[in-house]
């Protein structure tokens, strides 16, 4: 295996299920520890996005936690947190300092101006995202994407499409290294019948952050229009965006089939993706979307937008409509909630087929192989 490594990681919350990042970073963290090397992980201080009732830290065998000082203000808590992750990692005793998403990145020349091997992995072009399309949010964010351009000695993309954009930009080649899934053990509805009355297959599910660019918006419209008595449960909580969550719950008010549950982990989470009839991804802007590689792993029938961060996923192993048409999205729901023959045909390819495409196993062995220089 090669010299046994120090590594340090920032760009996190926490080791958590707040978003896809915090989901890699653990994935990474837990297995690279496995393989002898010593990990630090620099979280930021302060309350998980979906309530204190989810700070509690969880120890991982060889993962060292340290909780940096953060400002917490939206916009500034990436920041604030960043800038000390970086300081403790160009002054830390470590090898290779991985840096997760752009804004964390602005800092990637930190730890190089101190020796350190800089390792960036993109997670999705996150000045398109509502959130960061303007202000000073929108700046940093587009730096750090510039900063990792010119300081990291390696970058990381998820997504073919992501690593075109750096080449026609910046004419940089990067290294596709995806991201990865286990396959789960399937669970029967039991807590989620107790809290929220939900059975096997009745109902549709979508699992993500509750922001604009997730396409929840055309999901709500299209489904009010679908002749069913399935169920459509959307499950997750926000990210600095509450007066959004507000408006979807306003604009799903007059239809009781809806179901927001809030943000999940865990037992319900499992149970969630266990036993949905169809599980849907609306996105019009994805990185390389966690969620649907979990929904697949656990046999599920999916409908996803068409952009090529979902498509290339699914290959034809998937339902597809057009992004950001509600009509499309309208008549394959239909279609799916009318043949469940359909449906089960999806349901019986889809875990073999992701579980072997994508293994996390695979993607750690390779990202390590990075941080050595020897790819």
């Amino acid at each position: 295996m090669g010299k046994k490594l120090a590594i340090s990681m920032f760009g996190q919350k926490r080791l958590s299920r707040e978003g896809g990042v915090e989901i890699v970073v653990k994935e990474l963290c837990t297995r690279m520890a496995l393989e002898g090397c010593a990990v630090t992980c620099y979280n930021r201080s302060g309350h998980h996005v979906s309530g204190a009732e989810y700070d509690s830290k969880i120890d991982y065998d060889g993962v060292r936690q340290k909780f940096v000082p953060t400002i917490e203000k939206k916009g500034l808590a990436a920041v604030s947190s960043s800038f000390f992750a970086a300081l403790c990692s160009a002054f830390g005793k470590y090898d290779v300092v991985h840096i997760h998403a752009e804004g964390p990145a602005f800092f990637s020349w930190l730890p190089k101006m101190f020796g350190k091997r800089v390792i960036v992995t993109i997670h999705g072009i996150d000045w398109q995202r509502e959130k960061w399309k303007s202000g000073f949010g929108s700046k940093f964010i587009r730096q750090g994407e510039k900063n990792a351009v010119k300081y990291a000695d390696e970058i990381i993309v998820l997504s073919k499409g992501v690593q075109d954009y750096f080449r026609d930009t910046y004419g940089r080649e990067t290294r596709l290294i995806p991201n990865g899934v286990d396959r789960p053990n399937v669970q029967e509805a039991t807590l989620i019948t107790e809290t929220f009355g939900l059975t096997k297959d009745a109902y549709i599910l979508f699992l993500g952050r509750l922001v604009p660019e997730k396409g929840i918006r055309y999901l709500i419209e299209a489904f009010q229009q679908v002749k069913t008595n399935k169920k459509l449960v959307i499950a997750g909580g926000s990210s600095d965006t509450d007066s959004f969550m507000q408006t979807l719950k306003e604009m799903a008010k007059e239809d009781d089939r809806m179901l927001f549950t809030g943000f999940v982990q865990g037992q319900m989470l499992q149970e969630l993706y266990s036993n949905a009839y169809l599980y849907t991804l609306p996105s019009d802007l994805e990185g390389m979307p966690l969620s649907l590689l979990e929904a697949m792993s656990y046999g599920n029938c999916c409908l996803v937008s068409d952009i090529p961060e979902c498509a290339d996923v699914v290959e034809d192993k998937a339902l597809i409509f057009k992004k950001s048409n509600v009509d499309d999205l309208k008549e394959k729901l239909q279609d799916a909630c009318d043949h469940p023959e359909k449906v089960n045909h999806y349901q019986k390819q889809a875990a073999d087929f992701i579980c072997q495409k994508y293994h996390w196993d695979a993607i750690v062995a390779e990202t390590l192989k990075l941080y050595r220089g020897e790819m």
